[in-house]
């Protein structure tokens, strides 16, 4: 019977090949990265973004999300980053009028766009009539989620005037005044720690009613 030869075999000698072709094959994946220079440096584009009717240039990474880009460089904090994946809301903007979750956007994908956030809806001297309505209803108890909502709540009044209509929507033909169903489906994106939720839809009902 032939025998063959053994080779020594150490676990440090597994560990350190092992390692190597790691190595190896993840070195070609980053030199192939598009968001980066040959050089590794960050790929920098300039965008112009048009936020609360101000216009502002800038030079970004393109991998910078619109809630970093208006947060960090445009200096507008209002908006939160909550979650940053999409599924609080905390984030909530308004984009050419309607709503977004703009920590799932990149900033350059807005170029030349018109963007809303909190701080354009009103200010403390004159509130916007949904953020009047939250203070009278009390629909905020910690208030980090408070600038998405209103931005989000604004937006549904928006939706059902424009007949965008929702999983739950009966007829929004005519005059439409939403039920509380209907504006916890809508704003079911949007997420409250405190469970201000009755609070909430009380405030955005008092709004529609005033519109109608």
């Amino acid at each position: 019977m032939r025998r063959f030869p053994t080779i020594p075999v150490s676990r440090r000698g597994v560990l350190v090949g092992t390692a190597a072709v790691t190595a190896h094959r993840l070195v070609p994946a980053r030199a192939q990265s598009p968001t980066e220079t040959a050089q590794g440096k960050p790929q920098m584009n300039s965008v112009r973004l048009i936020v609360n009717g101000e216009q502002h240039e800038l030079n970004v990474d393109t991998r910078v999300t619109l809630l970093d880009a208006v947060r960090e460089h445009i200096k507008l904090t209002g908006s939160k980053k909550g979650c940053d994946h999409g599924q609080c809301g905390a984030c909530t903007m308004l984009v050419a009028g309607r709503r977004i979750n703009s920590c799932l956007s990149l900033a350059i994908m807005h170029d030349g766009d018109e963007i809303v956030t909190i701080e354009g809806l009103g200010t403390p001297e004159k509130m916007h009539a949904m953020q009047e309505a939250f203070v009278n209803h009390d629909g905020y108890q910690c208030g980090y989620c408070t600038p998405g909502q209103i931005c989000s709540a604004v937006a549904v009044l928006d939706e059902i005037k424009d007949g965008i209509p929702s999983h739950v929507s009966n007829d929004l033909a005519g005059p439409y005044s939403p039920t509380a169903d209907e504006l916890r489906e809508r704003m079911s994106g949007n997420i409250c720690r405190c469970a201000a939720y009755s609070n909430i839809i009380d405030a955005i009902q008092d709004v529609a009613g005033q519109a109608t």
